[in-house]
Protein backbone atom coordinates (compact mmCIF):
# COMPACT_ATOMS: atom_id res chain seq x y z
CA UNK A 1 0.00 0.00 0.00
CA UNK A 2 1.17 3.67 -0.79
CA UNK A 3 1.94 6.28 2.26
CA UNK A 4 0.57 9.23 1.62
CA UNK A 5 2.67 12.13 3.29
CA UNK A 6 1.56 14.36 6.15
CA UNK A 7 2.40 17.48 3.58
CA UNK A 8 0.08 15.86 0.65
CA UNK A 9 -2.85 14.35 3.17
CA UNK A 10 -2.77 18.37 4.28
CA UNK A 11 -3.28 19.42 0.64
CA UNK A 12 -5.79 16.92 -0.53
CA UNK A 13 -7.98 17.50 2.71
CA UNK A 14 -7.98 21.27 2.30
CA UNK A 15 -11.38 22.52 2.40
CA UNK A 16 -13.11 19.35 3.18
CA UNK A 17 -16.21 19.08 5.04
CA UNK A 18 -15.94 16.30 8.04
CA UNK A 19 -19.26 14.04 6.65
CA UNK A 20 -18.61 11.44 9.83
CA UNK A 21 -16.37 11.21 12.71
CA UNK A 22 -16.28 9.64 16.13
CA UNK A 23 -14.15 9.75 19.35
CA UNK A 24 -11.12 8.56 17.41
CA UNK A 25 -11.32 11.12 14.91
CA UNK A 26 -12.42 11.98 11.51
CA UNK A 27 -13.56 8.73 9.39
CA UNK A 28 -15.18 10.22 6.25
CA UNK A 29 -14.33 13.55 4.57
CA UNK A 30 -16.63 15.68 1.38
CA UNK A 31 -13.14 16.94 -0.28
CA UNK A 32 -13.47 20.50 -2.31
CA UNK A 33 -13.81 18.77 -5.51
CA UNK A 34 -16.86 16.37 -4.67
CA UNK A 35 -14.56 13.12 -4.08
CA UNK A 36 -15.16 11.22 -0.62
CA UNK A 37 -11.90 10.44 1.43
CA UNK A 38 -13.01 7.59 3.83
CA UNK A 39 -9.96 7.12 7.21
CA UNK A 40 -9.79 3.53 8.54
CA UNK A 41 -8.42 3.09 11.56
CA UNK A 42 -7.15 -0.15 13.20
CA UNK A 43 -9.21 -0.70 16.19
CA UNK A 44 -7.12 -3.83 17.80
CA UNK A 45 -3.42 -3.98 17.82
CA UNK A 46 -3.53 -7.55 16.91
CA UNK A 47 -6.33 -8.00 14.41
CA UNK A 48 -6.94 -8.79 10.25
CA UNK A 49 -6.44 -5.50 9.49
CA UNK A 50 -2.91 -5.73 10.50
CA UNK A 51 -2.22 -7.85 7.38
CA UNK A 52 -5.18 -6.89 5.11
CA UNK A 53 -6.17 -3.26 5.65
CA UNK A 54 -10.17 -2.56 6.09
CA UNK A 55 -8.87 0.54 2.86
CA UNK A 56 -7.76 -2.40 0.72
CA UNK A 57 -10.52 -4.20 1.82
CA UNK A 58 -13.13 -1.69 0.84
CA UNK A 59 -11.34 -1.66 -2.82
CA UNK A 60 -11.12 -5.06 -3.74
CA UNK A 61 -14.86 -5.72 -2.55
CA UNK A 62 -15.85 -2.60 -4.66
CA UNK A 63 -14.02 -4.64 -7.58
CA UNK A 64 -16.03 -7.85 -6.89
CA UNK A 65 -19.42 -5.85 -6.64
CA UNK A 66 -18.98 -4.15 -9.56
CA UNK A 67 -17.96 -7.79 -11.42
CA UNK A 68 -21.48 -8.70 -10.75
CA UNK A 69 -23.25 -5.54 -11.61
CA UNK A 70 -23.71 -4.12 -8.53
CA UNK A 71 -23.03 -0.14 -8.54
CA UNK A 72 -20.15 0.92 -6.17
CA UNK A 73 -18.14 4.45 -5.97
CA UNK A 74 -15.43 3.94 -8.06
CA UNK A 75 -12.15 3.68 -6.06
CA UNK A 76 -9.20 5.66 -7.76
CA UNK A 77 -6.64 5.01 -4.94
CA UNK A 78 -5.96 3.44 -1.44
CA UNK A 79 -3.01 5.05 1.23
CA UNK A 80 -1.51 4.22 4.34
CA UNK A 81 -1.43 8.06 6.21
CA UNK A 82 1.43 7.22 8.90
CA UNK A 83 1.28 10.65 10.18
CA UNK A 84 -2.16 9.85 11.79
CA UNK A 85 -1.98 6.46 11.88
CA UNK A 86 -4.89 5.41 9.39
CA UNK A 87 -5.48 4.14 6.20
CA UNK A 88 -7.89 5.89 3.40
CA UNK A 89 -9.47 5.19 0.52
CA UNK A 90 -10.21 7.92 -1.95
CA UNK A 91 -13.26 7.54 -4.40
CA UNK A 92 -16.25 9.10 -6.64
CA UNK A 93 -19.77 8.26 -4.79
CA UNK A 94 -22.11 7.28 -6.53
CA UNK A 95 -25.09 10.13 -7.07
CA UNK A 96 -28.17 9.62 -5.25
CA UNK A 97 -29.13 9.57 -1.93
CA UNK A 98 -29.56 6.45 1.09
CA UNK A 99 -32.26 4.56 0.93
CA UNK A 100 -32.94 5.63 4.43
CA UNK A 101 -33.44 9.67 3.33
CA UNK A 102 -35.87 8.67 0.98
CA UNK A 103 -37.83 6.61 2.98
CA UNK A 104 -37.82 9.81 5.14
CA UNK A 105 -39.83 11.52 2.29
CA UNK A 106 -43.77 11.39 1.80
CA UNK A 107 -43.59 8.38 -0.77
CA UNK A 108 -46.26 6.21 -2.16
CA UNK A 109 -47.35 2.81 -0.97
CA UNK A 110 -46.65 2.15 -4.70
CA UNK A 111 -43.31 3.38 -4.90
CA UNK A 112 -42.04 1.75 -1.26
CA UNK A 113 -43.75 -1.54 -2.34
CA UNK A 114 -41.34 -1.05 -5.59
CA UNK A 115 -38.44 -0.17 -3.28
CA UNK A 116 -38.94 -3.31 -0.91
CA UNK A 117 -38.75 -5.50 -3.92
CA UNK A 118 -36.10 -3.80 -5.27
CA UNK A 119 -33.61 -4.06 -2.28
CA UNK A 120 -35.29 -7.80 -1.51
CA UNK A 121 -33.72 -8.04 -5.05
CA UNK A 122 -30.40 -6.76 -4.50
CA UNK A 123 -29.83 -8.72 -1.64
CA UNK A 124 -30.31 -11.85 -3.45
CA UNK A 125 -28.01 -10.94 -6.09
CA UNK A 126 -25.43 -10.46 -3.41
CA UNK A 127 -26.66 -14.19 -1.88
CA UNK A 128 -26.94 -16.09 -5.59
CA UNK A 129 -22.88 -15.01 -5.74
CA UNK A 130 -21.80 -15.89 -2.95
CA UNK A 131 -21.61 -13.02 -0.57
CA UNK A 132 -22.96 -11.29 2.55
CA UNK A 133 -22.61 -7.30 3.22
CA UNK A 134 -22.74 -7.99 7.28
CA UNK A 135 -23.35 -3.76 7.23
CA UNK A 136 -26.64 -3.87 5.90
CA UNK A 137 -28.83 -1.00 6.15
CA UNK A 138 -30.84 1.11 4.10
CA UNK A 139 -28.02 3.69 5.02
CA UNK A 140 -25.53 1.85 3.07
CA UNK A 141 -27.97 1.24 -0.23
CA UNK A 142 -28.00 4.54 -2.54
CA UNK A 143 -30.76 4.79 -4.82
CA UNK A 144 -29.37 6.61 -8.01
CA UNK A 145 -31.15 8.82 -10.06
CA UNK A 146 -32.15 6.36 -12.44
CA UNK A 147 -33.52 4.24 -9.86
CA UNK A 148 -30.72 1.46 -9.48
CA UNK A 149 -29.46 0.70 -6.74
CA UNK A 150 -25.97 0.73 -5.51
CA UNK A 151 -23.98 0.19 -2.02
CA UNK A 152 -21.80 2.17 0.14
CA UNK A 153 -19.44 1.35 3.29
CA UNK A 154 -19.06 -2.57 2.20
CA UNK A 155 -15.71 -3.18 3.95
CA UNK A 156 -16.93 -5.91 6.01
CA UNK A 157 -18.34 -8.33 3.59
CA UNK A 158 -17.95 -12.17 3.01
CA UNK A 159 -17.57 -13.92 -0.22
CA UNK A 160 -18.38 -17.43 -0.18
CA UNK A 161 -17.60 -20.10 -3.55
CA UNK A 162 -21.27 -20.42 -4.51
CA UNK A 163 -24.74 -19.63 -4.20
CA UNK A 164 -25.60 -19.34 -0.03
CA UNK A 165 -28.07 -21.88 1.26
CA UNK A 166 -31.03 -20.37 3.10
CA UNK A 167 -28.95 -20.96 6.44
CA UNK A 168 -26.33 -18.02 5.20
CA UNK A 169 -29.00 -16.32 4.19
CA UNK A 170 -31.01 -16.08 7.52
CA UNK A 171 -27.60 -14.98 8.99
CA UNK A 172 -26.63 -12.83 6.46
CA UNK A 173 -29.49 -10.38 6.97
CA UNK A 174 -30.47 -11.11 10.74
CA UNK A 175 -29.30 -7.91 11.86
CA UNK A 176 -31.48 -5.71 9.13
CA UNK A 177 -34.48 -8.19 10.07
CA UNK A 178 -34.38 -7.16 13.75
CA UNK A 179 -33.69 -3.02 12.94
CA UNK A 180 -35.50 -2.90 9.06
CA UNK A 181 -37.02 -6.06 8.81
CA UNK A 182 -40.18 -4.25 7.28
CA UNK A 183 -37.66 -3.83 3.87
CA UNK A 184 -36.80 -7.33 2.90
CA UNK A 185 -39.08 -9.46 1.15
CA UNK A 186 -38.17 -12.84 2.26
CA UNK A 187 -39.64 -15.18 0.11
CA UNK A 188 -37.60 -13.00 -2.62
CA UNK A 189 -34.30 -13.07 -0.39
CA UNK A 190 -34.72 -16.61 0.14
CA UNK A 191 -36.10 -18.15 -3.31
CA UNK A 192 -33.06 -18.69 -5.05
CA UNK A 193 -31.80 -21.27 -2.53
CA UNK A 194 -34.99 -23.05 -2.02
CA UNK A 195 -34.64 -23.95 -5.78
Amino acid sequence: MEKLSEADYQRLRAGAEVLEQDGFGEKVLLLADGRILKLFRRKRFFSSALYYPYAQRFADNARKLAAIGVPVPAVEKVWRIPSIERDAVLYTPLPGNSLRTMLGEDLSAERKQAWRTQLSQLVAHLFDHGMIFRSLHTGNVIVMPEGQMGLIDFSDMRFYRASLGQRRRARGIRKMLATEGEWLDTAIVFKASAA
